[in-house]
């Protein structure tokens, strides 16, 4: 098992220099200029030139690229061209609150998605169908307009919840919670039905095993051999498709987190794009792609865990 993560690990440095490359060419064909931007559009032509050498956006991209690239290999990101602040530093203030919403996504995907997917599966039915039509909704409907009706609902008209805003932990425990239930729900939806749908197809190729035919015949009750057996032997699907989700997860941070002004990489991502902040936006995809890169080790990790032949392949 240890070989097979190191092996994942080794494997996953030239995917962190892939983004990178890919990140930086794609901002340099976005069209703006952040000197522009920065001095505003009444600014002269002398002023932008000079303002372009003091930041280096005169050098050729290969030199830039190159000069970042040195700069990752001794742990820093540069400066944001904006705020003039570390980038490390803005990324890491920001990297728990997109992480404590990421991870109490998965959370409640994981419990709530299998527990349907389990009832489905034993009910059969209506119950079935249920899931079905909640998978295609969890599909069709967009979480940052799902997050826009759960504010009007449960924000400004039942005043349930705020708004906006977050609360670290840390300060409050309470208000934590309640900053991240609206924020939770809009991100979580498609994690939900994705998770159902595979949890109740696998669940059902597993009770239809003979082995588990046997446990009936032998008077195992219902819940044992739901819990028991039909679980772990149905759970591998569903890990996979829980680090899917996980991943699909970074993606929609960026807009949920502009509806609910969360301060966290999402929302950072998408203002560094509208200011064309390069070394900002390397730094969000560093981070994103390390992140897949950890959601992936634990996914392999799990495997291991539910099914003993992977720790020696």
């Amino acid at each position: 098992m240890l070989k097979l993560l190191a092996h994942r690990i080794a494997l996953s440095v030239p995917l962190v220099l892939l983004v990178s490359v890919v990140v930086f060419a794609l901002e340099s064909l976005v069209p703006g200029d952040p000197a522009r931007t920065i001095l505003g559009q009444d600014a002269t032509t002398e002023s932008i030139a000079a303002l372009h050498q003091q930041l280096g956006l005169d050098q050729p991209w290969t030199e830039r690229y190159g000069n970042w690239l040195s700069g990752l290999l001794h742990g820093d990101l540069g400066t944001s061209l904006f705020t003039g602040g570390d980038v490390v530093s803005e990324l890491n203030t920001r990297l728990g609150v997109t992480v404590s919403l990421v991870l109490c996504c998965v959370i409640v995907s994981a419990v709530v998605g299998i527990s349907l997917g389990l009832f489905s599966a034993v009910r059969g039915g209506p119950a079935a169908r249920v899931v079905d039509v909640l998978s295609l909704a969890g599909l069709a409907l967009p979480n940052f307009w799902v997050a826009i009706v759960l504010v009007a609902l449960f924000a400004v008209k039942v005043r349930l919840f705020p708004a906006t805003g977050y609360v670290s932990l840390a300060e409050s425990p309470g208000n934590w919670v309640r900053s991240l239930v609206l924020p939770v729900i809009a991100l979580s939806l498609f994690g939900v039905t994705a998770v159902a749908k595979q949890a109740r197809d696998s669940a059902l190729d597993v009770l239809d095993t003979d082995y588990v035919r046997v446990l009936r015949g032998n008077g195992v009750s219902e819940t044992r051999i739901v819990l028991k057996h039909v679980l772990r032997n149905a759970a591998i699907p569903v890990v996979t498709v829980l680090g899917v989700v996980a991943v699909s997860m970074l993606g929609g941070t960026v807009f949920v987190e502009g509806v609910f002004v969360l301060p966290g990489l999402g929302s950072l991502a998408t203002q560094a794009t509208v200011d064309h902040d390069l070394p900002v936006i390397l730094g969000i995809g560093v981070y994103f792609t390390v992140v897949v890169i950890i959601i992936n080790l634990l996914v392999d990790f799990a495997y291991g865990v539910l099914n003993p032949k992977v720790r020696v392949s």
